[in-house]
């Protein structure tokens, strides 16, 4: 500014001078001179005036003028001043861009909600969770688009200390924790989070320990109401004699139950991986037959089918369990005078070792929870036979742990088979004799 006021004094210097050095001029020239001086000094200024007006109409497209004399320190000033916010104006955006991806990946539901509960921003997750769209949706008031009643309950209370629990059905069952978080003076944000998953978890481990206790409870009640009359009948042999054998049995039962617990959680809780050892299936089949034919003590056809002598890679002892318990459970539930069939063949690319029976079949609805803890098809009839509800889910595990699978046929009255898929990259070289 100092210098644009140096260079207006001179400019008047100068009309001054040109007016005492011509004073013999006419007083109509003078004025002429004059008039062109300050009529140049005005164009000068005005056209960098219509710089100025331009550059400020478009100043993201149109480049900052150069100007001369003063006016040239005022554009350089200017664009400095518009170097600087659009250096601010791009990290701002980054920054901007960086919380929205961040926003974006989070595994949680976000939705932003202005002061009138209208959504403003949500994420693909908040997406799924909610079945809402992010084009249409934004805009509307979130009551509109979640309409349960606790929700709006929660919502109007505006609860910042807990949790919302919400079960949908529509269009997949699913369970979702919801927590209301304000951010600033007017806004709001819903954070959801599938727990789904925990729900099952928390149902399995309640129906466990509420299974197991069933499950205990009545052996104990056995053992102990027994022991109370021998207590008070001490000298009758012929009792003892009649009462030790139930007794006996129910704790083999009890401690079936305790063997089948400790295999379950030695299974879930040890390294995925099983296959570090060869397996002599050979072995192993006719360690199965000698035990299927001692459970059925004379009961049942039993036989053995093979056309393989191939090894696997896997775990001797979990596979031993796991057709055990396949083998066990077509002895129990096959009427006297049955035929069982314990078969190992080779299906192409797979390996197959399957147990057929024609026992008394299992309907189709039941099929897919056999391998649940404590399911039972029959609870009267299972429990007569001794079985504790656990076979069929060891036998997932150690299946799964072999990277095979498990097949089941089956149909009342008629039988079934159940069959463990193993692929050829398990199978072993045979070891050196």
């Amino acid at each position: 500014m100092r210098e644009f006021a140096q260079r207006t004094l001179l400019w008047l210097a100068v009309i001054a001078l040109l007016g005492l050095g011509f004073w013999w001029v006419s007083a109509f020239d003078a004025l002429l001179v004059v008039s062109i001086c300050l009529g140049g000094w005005l164009a000068y200024h005005l056209y960098h005036l219509a710089l100025l007006l331009r550059w400020l109409k478009h100043p993201v497209a149109e480049r900052v003028p150069d100007g001369f004399g003063a006016w040239h320190t005022v554009f350089m000033t200017l664009y400095r001043q518009s170097k600087l916010q659009r250096q601010s104006q791009r990290k701002l955006t980054n920054t901007v861009e960086r919380f929205i991806n961040a926003g974006e990946a989070m595994p949680d539901g976000v939705v932003v909600l202005d002061e009138h509960d209208r959504i403003e921003w949500l994420n693909p997750m908040a997406v799924e969770h909610f079945g809402l769209d992010r084009k249409r949706d934004v805009g509307n008031h979130i009551f509109n688009l979640i309409r349960q009643p606790a929700f709006n309950a929660y919502m109007k209370a505006n609860s910042f200390s807990q949790p919302l629990i919400l079960r949908f059905t529509q269009p997949n069952e699913r369970v979702l924790s919801i927590q209301l978080v304000p951010f600033d003076s007017t806004r709001k944000l819903i954070l959801s989070r599938d727990i789904t998953s925990l729900e099952r978890v928390q149902t399995v481990h309640r129906d466990f320990v509420a299974n197991v206790s069933h499950e205990l409870r009545t052996p104990l009640t056995v053992i102990g109401g027994f022991l109370e009359t021998l207590a008070d009948m001490p000298d009758d042999p012929a009792l003892l004699r009649q009462f030790l054998p139930m007794m006996m049995e129910q704790s083999r039962r009890m401690q079936s139950l305790v063997e089948d617990l400790l295999i379950l959680s030695r299974l879930e809780n040890s390294p995925k991986s099983a296959a570090n050892e060869k397996v002599n299936m050979t072995e192993l089949l006719d360690t199965l037959m000698v035990e299927a034919e001692g459970l059925s003590q004379g009961r049942h056809q039993i036989r053995l089918q093979r056309d393989t002598p191939l090894w696997l890679w896997g775990n001797v002892q979990e596979l031993h369990s796991a057709f055990g318990n396949l083998v066990s459970n077509a002895v129990r539930y096959t009427p006297d005078g049955g035929n069982i069939t314990l078969s190992w063949k080779a299906e192409g690319e797979k390996l197959v070792f399957s147990v057929k029976d024609s026992g008394i079949g299992i309907p189709r609805e039941h099929i897919p929870r056999l391998t649940e803890r404590f399911y039972r098809v029959d609870r009267g009839r299972s429990r007569g036979n001794g079985g504790t509800g656990l076979g069929l889910a060891i036998v997932k595990h150690v299946v799964a742990r072999h990277q095979a699978r498990l097949e089941v046929q089956s149909e009342p009255e008629r039988g079934s088979t159940f069959s463990v898929v193993f692929n050829r990259t398990q199978v072993a070289e045979p070891e050196a004799a």
